[in-house]
């Protein structure tokens, strides 16, 4: 399903369900070339993937301080993830990957108008929700919420809420037909920017 007709396709379903739709095969393919790398084979290739989650996270950043998304997310502040990402680095004794544009990168997140902004969280959020099948994976490495895994574990309202509570905002959120495009291709954008990461770490 290109953008272009996601505003007009199956108008009875949530936005979120549509969304979904859309960007579906990009989502696919990200998930299988992740799984492709082994990243549960030992925590050295584990710590890889922390290394995706660090940099697409960096690159995000800002967007939890976005007025306009603060606006339709009373609780954005705590989906912020970075930090706990951070900690499981540590633990897994990495540095922290290089900033290299990370300041500029953050400035034009902040920069995005609503929709696209909501594509790109969109993004983020659901990679919260499959965390939790990737947190029972990352036990079979010794890791968990206290060491080496804080970024895949469930919010303490259930992961499935924490989602719900995301899909209902995004859901009633008004948007024009152009801001319906912009949040498919600001989705479309950030599974690119993950693939990207994948690409840098995975290798």
């Amino acid at each position: 399903m290109a953008a272009h007709d996601f505003a007009d396709d199956a108008p009875d379903l949530p936005r979120s369900q549509r969304l979904k739709a859309a960007t579906r095969t990009t989502h696919d393919r990200l998930d299988r070339r992740i799984m492709a790398g082994d990243i549960f084979a030992s925590r050295e290739r584990y710590a890889r993937f922390v290394r995706v989650q660090y940099r697409f996270h960096r690159d995000i950043d800002a967007l939890y301080a976005h007025p306009a998304l603060d606006e339709l997310l009373p609780d954005l502040a705590g989906r912020r993830r970075l930090d706990q990402i951070a900690l499981d680095l540590h633990d897994l004794g990495q540095a922290l990957p290089a900033p290299a544009q990370a300041e500029a990168t953050q400035r034009a997140r902040a920069a995005l108008p609503l929709a696209q902004a909501l594509g790109w969280l969109y993004v983020a959020e659901g990679s919260n929700l499959g965390g939790s099948v990737l947190y029972k994976l990352a036990a079979k490495l010794g890791l968990d919420r206290a060491f080496g895994a804080r970024h895949l574990a469930a919010h303490p309202d259930g992961v499935a809420r924490h989602w719900r509570e995301f899909t209902a905002a995004l859901d009633s959120a008004t948007l024009s037909a152009a801001q319906e495009r912009e949040l498919v291709a600001g989705a479309e954008a950030a599974f690119a920017s993950v693939r990207g990461h994948v690409e840098d770490e995975l290798a």
